[in-house]
């Protein structure tokens, strides 16, 4: 009988074509103009998932996108049942970004696909809809499967939260999977077991009630000035947050932890590729992985006001803007951070401006211990289909869904990513190698014969 690997094999070029026609349609979720192709986005997801064999096939409204669910329950009570989520929405792309072709038409160069949301996430997505259509085609799921991906991931998941809250039962299961993190490279597996959490803040600074002539300068205090003072104040000099009280409740890693970080070190051509020749900056006593990935940052995004364009124009700007993000590590709770960086840049503010504090929200961080069933059976998939040990890293990133079905469902979560450091996610020419597409399907087959019976 043909195994479900050898039933991949002998489509491979049919799960390219399928994912390019995926690909194809511009499922741009913060674009009111691209509603319709939203729809059909989902539309075609769900189609896709009824023709290879899934079952209860919904797409069921929120208040913005819809949710796609499908599942296959046939396995028997004594096997769990594995929730696998991922996204079909897509960041924005025009050919000003600077593409090399139109960003919703898939071109394959160098064994990749280029086109935006192959890597984030529709490839990935992809890969776990072909593997379905393996082992359905083939011995059959080894566990119970329910598959629900959304389209509001890249505009924060506002309506996610209430949708798993409403849907509890539907999405119930004993672990839940996640594709839509990277793996270090195409012959070295990782597995990302935490990602930080986020909070976000907006900073108003307020002066005179409208623009001015800069030749009133002198007797006020430019609003674009002072908030450049407040920023500046946010930061020791050595590079660590000056907020009183920020990392008090930050995870401490252990001996072992850091050990094995040292395996996963930022490699010095990524370095020299991301930098140049600048030197690196940020808290001292950690390295660049840790900084990255296990230590919590507070980032300046954007400061602005005033004028911008081209040329002068003299003016001191009625206000100026900042916007702050702080990426958070286990054991810290946004609300509370958001708390102490309130207070703390109203202490630091000058007098002589008004300043106004935003709460953008945010979300905690996630963390999967390394022991756990879940993330020891995803090592032995890795060692049955690849030559190389996996390593472990902690996610720089943030993805809102984890602490919603952690804290709703009550579920572990196990990230089981595929996009490649140089995928370009979310930048012009996003691209997914298609070795990896190949070896995503493979690992995740074996990754539900793995769950199936955890050793």
């Amino acid at each position: 009988m043909t195994t479900p690997y050898e039933y991949a094999a002998q489509n491979t070029q049919r799960f390219r074509d399928e994912l390019m026609e995926f690909l194809r349609i511009p499922s741009v979720s913060t674009d009111p103009m691209h509603k319709q192709d939203m729809l059909q986005a989902a539309g075609w997801l769900a189609g896709e998932m009824t023709r290879i064999g899934l079952e209860h096939l919904q797409v069921m409204p929120t208040n913005g996108h819809p949710v796609v669910y499908g599942d296959w329950l046939h396995a028997g009570d004594d096997r769990p049942t594995i929730l696998i989520y991922g996204h079909y929405d897509v960041q924005p792309a025009v050919m000003e970004d600077g593409w090399l072709h139109s960003p919703f038409d898939p071109q394959i160069r160098d064994n990749r696909i280029y086109a935006r949301g192959s890597a984030d996430d529709k490839g990935q997505v992809m890969s776990h809809v072909k593997a379905a259509e393996a082992l359905l085609n083939t011995y059959g799921f080894p566990v119970n499967v329910k598959y629900f991906f959304e389209g509001e991931e890249e505009i924060g998941s506002p309506n996610l939260g209430a949708f798993i809250e409403a849907n509890r039962t539907l999405l119930a299961a004993d672990l839940c999977v996640i594709s839509d993190t990277g793996i270090r490279s195409l012959t070295q597996p990782s597995i990302n077991y935490s990602l930080r959490g986020l909070m976000g803040l907006e900073i108003t600074v307020r002066g005179p009630q409208r623009d001015m002539h800069s030749g009133n300068g002198g007797v006020l205090h430019n609003p674009a000035q002072a908030i450049a003072e407040i920023v500046a104040k946010l930061h020791l000099e050595d590079g660590r947050v000056a907020v009183p009280g920020f990392y008090e409740d930050v995870y401490t890693m252990t001996p072992d932890e850091r050990e094995a970080l040292k395996q996963v070190e930022v490699d010095k051509a990524d370095w020299q590729s991301w930098m140049g020749d600048l030197p690196e900056w940020g808290e001292p006593g950690y390295s660049k992985i840790e900084r990255i990935g296990a230590r919590p940052t507070l980032e300046i995004n954007g400061i602005f006001g005033g004028y911008t364009g081209e040329g002068q124009k003299t003016v001191i700007p009625a206000f100026a803007k900042a916007k702050i993000t702080c990426r958070l590590v286990a054991n810290q709770d946004p609300k509370k951070i958001f708390t102490q960086v309130d207070a703390f840049i109203h202490a630091i503010a000058p007098k002589t401006v008004k300043v106004e504090i935003e709460n953008k929200g945010g979300s905690k961080a996630a963390r999967t211990p390394i022991e756990h069933p879940g993330v020891q059976a995803a090592v032995r998939a890795f060692a049955k289909r690849w030559s190389t040990p996996v390593v472990f890293i902690p996610g720089g990133g943030s993805i809102p869904v984890v602490v919603d079905i952690q804290e709703t469902l009550g579920i572990p979560v196990v990230l089981l990513g595929f996009s490649l450091p140089d995928a370009g996610a979310h930048g012009p020419n996003e691209s997914f190698h298609l070795e990896m597409y190949a070896k995503a399907v493979d690992t995740i087959i074996a990754y539900l014969h793995e769950i199936a019976t955890p050793s």
